[in-house]
């Protein structure tokens, strides 16, 4: 099962641990439905053994459907060999023969289900509410629809809720909530120690503000467990010496009864402390203490994960800006030599963003495509002065040695430390030369064979190049531009590319025109020029039939292509 497949399965569960069984119903069906599609038996099996729970949880006289539903599912257990699908397929029965009354029978299947778990593992936590009916049952209890007020099973929801939250304040908030709702307390604090500080701080306090709390390690009763170790249980906050009433009188709040427990991690350290207010119905027993213990048992690895993950996050982000630094500094580098193409790098990246955005691309394949594009003509850092700027046009043995800039990127990129998905950077940067017909160079790659990322670079390449002023030539009229690229199509270029870029609209390709000649885009204009692309402007050209209108928009799409800054 993929990550995917198994999240999706839990986020129905959640459903119905919120006792909303019409919605697990309908999220497990549409499922099961999409699991059909891949023709995952696992994840089929287990959609319609929730499917079944949910039925009868809705409406006992669906037993004999739910029954036909837990066949078919347990016959898709066995084919696909999968433990967790019988485990679940095990507890559904066991719950609905233990809703029709034969407790014998859902005793074997509880049973089932949690031999199966305890040498298999039990992927969806669902062991906690095995466990929970078998208590039921032992202790002759009738049967509930649900299990959820059972300590074990908060448990079970608590370790569910906070195991792929990864941003600490996220889930210093869903532990502090879960929490509350667990012990069934009106407000739970959940603070962290900040041991190069030596201060206790949250983000959460529910009931009030969502803002962030600091204070010193050693004060407030947060502040003592931390430093003891030791439990608090104050029954009667205003007739305890340890309670400061001074925050009451501050935020208007009124204390009842106090549990406060330190929180230690799986070595036995103290991390932080559990702060949970005013117990509904009574007081703080010893029964929430120990489920307090137990939550923060599964909390601490959270929380320590979570931690890990933001350092992680902290120093990946220093070092792709030490990474993108670099590269840029390698494309400055390539400006001084040839002032000639000065920019051009950066607006070839623009134009490819264009491209990669009216394609839909996702934020990694455009992240790749970015770096490639500031980096395609690094290689010309060892191309002769001679040669790199000379602005008369080259001899064959001139452009020989120019071509051979795309080789030279190759070896210098693949000469930095990248990872494997990185890499792709050098494979994109160094085919941008590469033609669709494979008349190209360095490798004479052709059509799919060369990267999707060279592709697009290959396009964006030329129309900047014929579309940049230089000393020794001006600007190609956009008409000619345009047929350069039709054209080409599927012969320099992959042509849907040619199609897409040429539907992007004008407004966009004006602001990188606009990087190279500094003109102000008037906000009128940009709004008017937002409604055409390129195609239109080129139809509103060449067409002897164009109206005057239409006439009007090509010359001021032109006037700005020109870069006059003066109308």
């Amino acid at each position: 099962m993929s990550q995917c497949d198994s999240d999706v399965i839990k986020k129905g569960l959640a459903l119905i641990d919120n006792e909303d069984y019409k919605s697990a119903l309908e999220f497990f069906e549409d499922a099961e439905k999409s699991f059909s599609k891949k023709k995952s038996e696992k994840d089929i099996s287990i959609a319609l053994s929730f499917i079944a729970l949910t039925k009868y949880l809705i409406d006992k006289k669906s037993y004999k459907e739910v029954l036909k539903l837990l066949d078919d599912a347990a016959y898709m257990a066995k084919f696909s060999k999968s433990d967790a699908a019988l485990i679940a397929n095990e507890y559904v029965r066991g719950t609905v023969a233990f809703g029709e009354g034969d407790c014998e029978l859902a005793l074997v299947n509880f049973n089932n289900a949690k031999n199966i778990s305890i040498v298999s593992g039990d992927e969806f936590s669902l062991v906690g509410y095995v466990l929970t009916r078998i208590k039921q049952i032992k202790n002759g209890l009738m049967f509930t629809s649900s299990v959820a007020s059972d300590p074990l099973v908060s448990l079970v929801k608590i370790g569910r809720s906070i195991s792929a939250v990864t941003d600490i304040n996220v889930l210093l908030k869903v532990i502090a909530e879960e929490t509350r709702s667990a012990i069934q307390a009106d407000r739970c604090t959940v603070f962290l120690l900040d041991k190069e500080k030596n201060e206790l701080w949250s983000k959460v306090a529910l009931g009030m503000d969502s803002q962030e709390i600091r204070f010193p390690a050693d004060k407030g009763l947060a502040g003592y467990v931390v430093k003891t170790g030791e439990a608090i249980n104050i029954p009667d906050a205003y007739n305890d010496s340890r309670f400061n009433p001074d925050v009451d009188k501050e935020t208007g709040y009124k204390t009842k009864t106090i549990l406060c427990l330190p929180i230690k991690n799986n070595n036995k350290e103290i991390i932080g402390a559990f702060q949970v207010l005013n117990k509904k119905g009574g007081v703080f027993t010893k029964g929430d203490e120990d489920l307090l213990t137990a939550i923060g048992g599964s909390a601490s690895i959270a929380l320590e994960n979570a931690q890990l993950f933001k350092q992680q996050e902290e120093l990946y982000k220093e070092q792709k800006e030490l990474f993108e630094s670099f590269i840029n500094t390698l494309a400055a580098s390539i400006d001084a030599r040839d002032k000639i193409t000065a920019g051009h790098s950066g607006r070839v990246k623009l134009y490819a963003m264009l491209l990669v955005e009216e394609l839909g691309c996702d934020e990694k394949f455009k992240e790749l495509v970015e770096k490639a594009a500031i980096l395609h003509d690094i290689g010309k850092i060892g191309i002769r002065d001679t040669v790199l700027q000379k602005e008369g046009k080259l001899t064959d043995d001139e452009y020989k040695h120019i071509q051979e800039h795309v080789q030279i990127t190759h070896n210098i990129l693949d000469k930095i430390y990248m990872s494997n998905e990185f890499k792709m950077i050098t494979e994109i940067a160094c085919s941008h030369h590469e033609k669709y017909d494979g008349s190209g160079y360095y490798r004479h790659l052709k059509g799919e064979e060369i990267p999707y990322g060279g592709r697009i670079l290959a396009v964006a390449d030329v129309f900047d190049a014929i579309t940049s002023k230089r000393h020794y030539r001006d600007k190609m009229p956009i008409q000619n531009v345009i047929n350069i690229l039709v054209e080409g199509k599927n012969k320099h270029f992959d042509g849907n590319l040619v199609d897409v870029f040429l539907k992007i609209s004008v407004d966009k390709i004006i602001n990188v025109f606009l990087t190279e000649n500094h003109h102000r885009f008037k906000k009128k204009d940009q709004k008017i020029l937002s409604k055409y692309n390129l195609k239109d402007i080129y139809n509103f050209i060449v067409n002897e039939n164009s109206d005057s209108d239409q006439k009007d928009i090509a010359e001021l799409f032109n006037f700005y292509y020109s870069g006059v800054v003066e109308k």
